[in-house]
Formats: structure tokens, C-alpha cells, sequence
């Protein structure tokens, strides 16, 4: 059995990659195997928890509903894009001051889903960051630090 690959182009956090994949070879899988960038977790592999969210074309996206040869001539973002080099940007660093993640393996996925959501959303209630929110599964929270850390992000970005 011969499996059918295709050469794709895609830009990852601002660097271009030229592989060759597999025609099945899900988004998610390219970025973690192919490109070892491990911050895209891979969950439940239906798109319901939300742990491998990345930024298509900017906006938020299940990578492990994708194939990477869908992925070709476009833009991707990952978490691993969010820091500007050592600095964490503001939503990880109020992540981690306001206690927001227990294990850490939703955390990828929260960060980008939120990340956009505060781009269009600079000053949301609670009600609005837990419906946002709502994509995204944790086992560990009581999701209270996370929204906590979300709006204290939103406040320090407005200044």
C-alpha cells in the first residue's frame, strides 16, 4: 500500500516550511512531529475540548481537524508564537500570576482562544469571558482562576 504525499508550504509563527506530508497526516500531528512544536496539545481528536487550538489565517482553529495539506500557503500562529522572545505576553503572564492552569495541558489551547478574543474584546465582563471561554475544557480548574487571569490581562493591556 503506497500512501499518497503532497509538498506543502506554511507559515508557523512567522517562519515558512516546506514539507512533504501525508495526504491523511492531520494538522495537529504536522505541528507537533514535523515542525516539534509540542505546545499544540492533541485531547480528544474530535475538536471538543479545544487543547490543539491554533490561529488559522488568524483566527482560533482545531488543528486536529485539519489535514496539513489544508494548511498549505496559509498562515499559522501556535503558542509557542505568543511570547516576544523571553517576554510572555500579557494573558501568560497574568496566567501564571493569577494561578490560572493546575497541569498545563488545556493551557496551550486557552491561551490562543483567549489571546484573540481579548484582541477584539478589550474590555469583557465575566459572563463574556466565560462564554469564550466555553471551548475550551479543563479538567483540573473550577475555570475561576482562568477567568480571573483573563480579565487582569485585559485590564493591564488597556494600561
Amino acid at each position: 500500500m503506497t500512501t499518497e504525499r503532497h509538498a506543502i508550504s506554511v507559515t508557523v509563527n512567522g517562519v515558512r516550511h516546506d514539507k512533504t506530508v501525508e495526504a491523511r497526516m492531520l494538522l495537529s500531528d504536522f505541528i507537533r512531529h514535523e515542525l516539534l512544536l509540542s505546545g499544540t496539545h492533541v485531547g480528544c481528536e474530535h475538536g471538543v475540548c479545544g487543547a490543539c487550538t491554533i490561529w488559522f489565517d488568524g483566527f482560533p482553529a482545531r488543528s486536529c481537524l485539519m489535514f496539513a495539506v489544508q494548511a498549505d500557503g496559509h498562515d499559522i500562529a501556535t503558542v509557542e508564537g505568543l511570547a516576544d522572545n523571553d517576554k510572555l505576553s500579557p494573558l501568560q503572564q497574568a496566567m501564571h500570576e493569577a494561578h490560572g492552569l493546575q497541569c498545563g495541558y488545556c493551557t496551550p489551547g486557552i491561551l490562543m482562544t483567549m489571546s484573540h478574543f481579548l484582541a477584539s474584546n478589550p474590555a469583557p465582563d465575566e459572563q463574556a469571558v466565560r462564554e469564550a471561554l466555553s471551548g475550551n475544557l479543563c479538567r483540573c480548574t473550577g475555570y475561576q482562576h482562568i477567568v480571573d487571569a483573563v480579565l487582569l490581562a485585559a485590564e493591564r493591556m488597556r494600561g
